[in-house]
């Protein structure tokens, strides 16, 4: 948690002087929104530049995990917590989902009605296709709850369910309900072996959903999974296919939904993320991932962003912070690597797509320092914009500076305004 001066510094200005200027506001159909701790600061887009105007900041109950839009209406729902990262044990006391409604003009952002409390820190929260319900993931300890959205927008009580006790598995990193709306997945990642302490297995946890309940599948767990370390999901446009990104491995698996939310136990493809596999300079992870609106192109981000002693200050050793471009064959759904775009900043953590898949967004989490021949460096969080090709390419167009302070910028995404 930060300070109520340093609050008021960072809504005041959350962005530093940009290395390229601010674009004029042009007409867009979506808007941008990044968040720094609890702030949650909205941005017009400008497709045709990449370019981003920051226009206004709401403040949330605790700091910002995650965010989702209802499907079919102008509402918002945002998990935060005083929480932290599990490794530290910062387990927290405050945490929140609450619903904002979002001006259809402008993307202003305002609260609507009570936050409902939750029991843990959220990782991950997502909306099932009709709106009707939130599913909240944690990750300590692991599991998912469901809760109702009403009517008119707002948060309504959890649903009981009556399966329990649900599989968790280990260290849930998010939560999906599938294009038929009748099956969800619990992204599982587990831990990788540190010390004295052996590796914890990862997984994708199989639910079956009806009318906000939850029933245990199955479980895809290769090798009881040890050695798999997933992160993240996304689905395939028109292909019953889903694209998974392996953190702790560095790999995209590819694998066959079947009907009621079935998974194929094996992937079909198996891909790495990284430019340079065979050169770990720090520790890499796979992140976020999002399928093309058209299909054909998946973009998965790669993380580094650990530190070394130099002359008495950490510094990050290098590493790969990039967006990894894969393209998909149409036919098989198979991805080929075309593309490491450098994201200009340590740790881009979320990433985005507008909503016609022209530009792409990547957030870097914090300032990090970087050896520079003799010296130090200081990297800023960022906000790198791109223009996105006929081929799936990323073009770099502008680096907007992020002071975050004592905070991080946890979580960004484009939001459609129609």
């Amino acid at each position: 948690m930060i300070d109520r001066r340093s609050l008021a510094a960072l809504v005041a200005g959350v962005i530093a002087t940009p290395r390229s200027a601010w674009s004029q506001m042009t007409s867009s159909k979506a808007v941008f929104y990044a968040s720094v701790g609890p702030a949650l600061t909205l941005y017009q887009i400008g497709v045709d530049d990449a370019g981003l105007t920051r226009q206004g900041t709401i403040v949330l109950p605790g700091n910002v995990q995650y965010v989702w839009r209802h499907p079919s209406a102008l509402f918002l729902y945002v998990a935060t917590s005083n929480g932290g990262s599990s490794s530290l044990g910062i387990k927290g006391d405050s945490h929140f989902l609450s619903a904002l409604r979002i001006d259809p003009g402008s993307g202003a952002l305002t609260a609507h009605g009570p936050p409902a409390v939750l029991a843990a820190r959220p990782i991950h929260m997502s909306l099932d296709r009709t709106g009707g319900y939130a599913l909240v993931a944690y990750n300590s300890p692991s599991g998912v709850t469901v809760h109702r959205i009403a009517a008119d927008g707002t948060v309504g009580e959890q649903v009981k369910q009556a399966a329990a006790p649900l599989d968790g598995g280990i260290f849930a990193h998010q939560i999906r309900v599938t294009p038929a709306n009748d099956a969800a997945i619990l992204v599982t990642r587990g831990n990788d072996a540190a010390g004295s302490k052996p590796e914890d297995p990862g997984a994708l946890k199989l639910f079956s959903f009806k009318d906000g309940q939850l029933a245990n599948r199955g479980s895809v767990a290769p090798d009881g999974g040890y050695g798999f370390g997933p992160r993240h999901l996304d689905f395939h446009p028109s292909l019953p296919l889903v694209y998974v990104s392996r953190e702790r491995e560095n790999k995209l698996n590819v694998y066959r939904l079947q009907k009621e939310g079935v998974l194929d136990p094996q992937p079909i493809f198996i891909k790495d993320t990284l430019a340079e596999p065979g050169n770990i300079r720090s520790r890499q992870a796979a992140g976020t991932i999002h399928v093309h609106p058209n299909g054909r192109y998946v973009y998965v981000g790669n993380r580094a962003s650990d530190t070394v002693d130099f002359d008495g200050k950490q510094v990050f050793p290098g590493g790969e912070n990039n967006i990894a471009v894969f393209a998909i064959d149409p036919s098989s759904g198979e991805p080929t690597l075309i593309q490491n775009a450098d994201v200009h900043g340590i740790h881009p953590r979320t990433f985005s797509l507008d909503p016609s898949g022209k530009m792409l967004v990547a957030a870097t989490i914090q300032t990090a320092l970087v050896r520079e021949g003799d010296g130090v460096k200081t990297v800023p969080a960022n906000l790198a914009t791109f223009h996105v090709g006929p081929d799936g390419k990323l073009v770099f167009a502008h680096n907007y500076e992020v002071d975050t302070g004592d905070a991080m910028q946890f979580w960004s995404g484009m939001v459609a305004l129609g």
